[in-house]
């Protein structure tokens, strides 16, 4: 088991933990804002499951029916995550339309707000982390579980200043109000997830900064070559994979031109962790003038 899913699988853990105090502050005070506050934790708990699964798939090495390895599988588990909270939402767009209707009284709120506040504490330093090691690791399911700890952890304040609110003036209607809310912030954040997913997806390039860097990098460490060109990039999961044509002199013998390609795979693979790179040499008389042009 590598990091990423030791990572994955202790926050099942954690949502556990958080899921159990959250629907306690629920059943105390029988709030709907924190019953939809605790129906986002429990997606919570689903989707990082679906994370940890998606990595061990993720992590698997290429195969005869997968040369390409299975990097994409992070991106499945992303694009799940973002529908069970936009089910999750729904959910509760119809409970708390019910609930203004007929509002409720809401029992000893004190002691809701203190229990769902440490529960937001807790996910906050654990959404924190999740984002800083995710990014760090190219990890799209880390990061995907992160921001979705991250929206909950808005949630959960909004929640909580909503709920103080009801408690200083008495008015019952700003429970399903703040619940209904919620709801809307956290439709936002699972079309945000299936858009970055889908992006993935459908071989989404490099940024402008990264194809910057990989033209820089070209450029300082392809001497011997004229230029580059037809540079392509896709994202797959923590892969970046690579591929331009490199024109070299056309009396270069193979053996030359190989040992620059080697070179540039190498530069480009140490600055950009999980890049792979494919390189097609032509001879010169195939020079661009939109080409890379090397040092």
């Amino acid at each position: 088991m590598n990091r990423a899913q030791t990572l994955a699988l202790a926050s099942i853990g954690l949502g556990l933990v958080v899921l159990g105090l959250k629907f306690g502050a629920w059943w105390v005070t029988g709030s709907l804002a924190l019953y939809s506050d605790a129906l986002e934790s429990i997606v919570n708990v689903v989707a990082a499951a679906t994370a940890f699964v998606a990595l061990r798939v993720a992590a698997r090495p290429a195969d005869q029916e997968h040369p390409y390895g299975h990097h994409k599988a992070e991106y499945f588990s992303a694009v799940i995550e973002g529908a069970l909270i936009i089910v999750a939402a729904v959910m509760i767009l119809r409970d708390a339309a019910a609930a203004a209707l007929a509002p409720r009284p809401v029992e000893m709120p004190l002691v809701g707000i203190a229990v769902n506040g440490l529960a937001t504490v807790i996910n906050a330093g654990w959404a924190s982390l999740l984002l800083r090691r995710g990014r760090v690791w190219r990890s799209p399911a880390l990061v995907a579980d992160g921001r979705h700890v991250m929206a909950d952890v808005v949630t959960s304040m909004g929640v909580l200043a909503g709920l103080g609110l009801v408690a200083v003036t008495g008015w019952l209607l700003l429970d399903p109000i703040i619940a209904a809310l919620v709801a809307v912030n956290i439709l936002w954040s699972g079309w945000g997830m299936v858009r970055d997913s889908v992006n993935g997806l459908m071989d989404q390039a490099a940024s402008p900064e990264m194809l910057l860097q990989i033209r820089s990098l070209i450029s300082e460490h392809g001497a011997g070559a004229l230029e580059a060109h037809d540079v392509r990039t896709r994202h797959a999961g923590q892969a970046t994979f690579i591929d331009f044509h490199l024109v070299v002199p056309g009396e270069m013998t193979v053996a030359e031109s190989h040992g620059i390609c080697d070179r540039l795979e190498s530069a480009i693979e140490g600055a950009l962790p999980g890049a792979v790179v494919t390189i097609h040499v032509e001879p010169g008389e195939h020079a661009k003038q939109r080409g890379v042009p090397v040092v």
